[in-house]
């Protein structure tokens, strides 16, 4: 109980000392280790005087969006910091975690959270696409490096996991997250020359109609970064190059990688020559094509089309890109709204979905 009782000093003073502990409910035994999920009475006294707590931890189960630490994380030190302000709700003294090691450390005091990272040399890719863009030429560089981004998402992808739980809550963010098509749909403006507020009504609902078709094809589980663009990728000399800020899961869906970042390419030869030309599609079609070669992953052309919605969804927003021409706004949500309406997605012929 050393750990148990190192904690409850931290929390309440030194002069506590832990007497009891027991499952909640059940007679005192000998503790032999903690089950998570399980709510565990500590009975300790203070200044002479006897005091109970309970300790309680979520189970490590998936499913009900549990899935990850982190979402536990999140529920709890949300009931830390909201319990006490409910009349008649019981009181929260601490929120904590636990280490690798098995001790306990409390976490009450925390009002953000920071990660502290290295610091990484480089240049992001998307200057190359702007180079691109600004010169209208494509070097053997440019080629290589969209290659290698492709060959680094075949390697990563080729990491399966057996997890139907995971897989299925990947498709379901997709639609409904905060971060994702929803979420998204709702930071644009009511009033959008665009798009009106029928046609997101609609294009949710073709989404969900999406969510159906995928989220059995739990086989598809594998290693994703999440958020792989091109302003998180980070180049030296040649192609040697580094990813920043992987998002929202370990194990996803393959289509998220690969739309993230080849969506990328279209929004930039879209930019220059209203639709998917010259530079930008040699760079679209070598990196899917060498993607498809390397993986046989020929069912991602099935399953491609409502991650192509969602990352059409980011580049036509009027927050993160305000200052593109309302004509290239039109033939991205000609995209988005095409995309969804294909059986099988067509690498080489993605003009025909920018038409009205």
């Amino acid at each position: 109980m050393t750990a148990i009782d190192d904690y409850i000093k931290e929390v309440f003073g030194r002069d506590a000392s832990v007497i009891q502990v027991s499952e909640l409910g059940q007679p005192a035994a000998e503790l032999k280790g903690f089950g998570y999920g399980k709510p565990y009475q500590i009975t300790f006294s203070l200044d002479g005087v006897l005091k109970s707590v309970v300790l309680s931890s979520m189970r490590r189960e998936g499913g009900f969006g549990h899935d990850h630490f982190s979402d536990r994380a999140q529920i709890l030190i949300w009931q830390h910091a909201t319990f006490g302000l409910l009349p008649r709700h019981v009181r929260a003294f601490d929120v904590g975690y636990f280490t690798r090691e098995g001790r306990m450390r409390s976490s009450r005091d925390a009002d953000e959270y920071f990660i502290l990272m290295d610091l990484v040399d480089g240049t992001e890719y998307f200057y190359d696409l702007d180079r691109v863009k600004d010169e209208g030429t494509l070097t053997e560089l440019d080629v290589a490096r969209a290659q290698a981004l492709s060959d680094y998402l075949a390697e990563i992808h080729a990491v399966r996991q057996v997890n139907p739980v995971i897989y299925t809550r990947r498709i379901r963010d997709l639609v409904g997250h905060g971060e994702l098509i929803m979420g998204l749909i709702d930071s644009y403006p009511q009033t959008f020359d665009v798009f009106s507020q029928d046609d997101f009504r609609l294009l949710e609902k073709r989404c969900i109609d999406w969510r159906y078709a995928l989220k059995n094809r739990t086989d598809r589980l594998c290693m994703v970064h999440g958020d792989y663009h091109p302003w998180n990728i980070m180049f030296r000399d040649g192609t040697d190059f580094t990813v920043l800020d992987r998002s929202r899961g370990e194990f996803g869906e393959a289509a998220d990688d690969v739309t993230s970042l080849s969506m990328n390419y279209l929004f930039y030869s879209i930019q220059k020559y209203g639709k998917l030309a010259k530079e930008f599609k040699t760079l679209f079609e070598r990196f899917l094509s060498n993607y498809l070669d390397k993986t046989q992953d020929h069912e991602l052309l099935e399953v491609i089309q409502p991650f192509y919605g969602f990352r059409g969804l980011v580049v036509a927003s009027p927050i993160w890109y305000p200052h593109i021409d309302l004509q290239v706004r039109q033939r991205l949500f000609n995209f988005v709204r095409n995309v969804l309406e294909v059986e099988t997605f067509d690498y080489r012929n993605v003009n025909e979905l920018l038409k009205d």
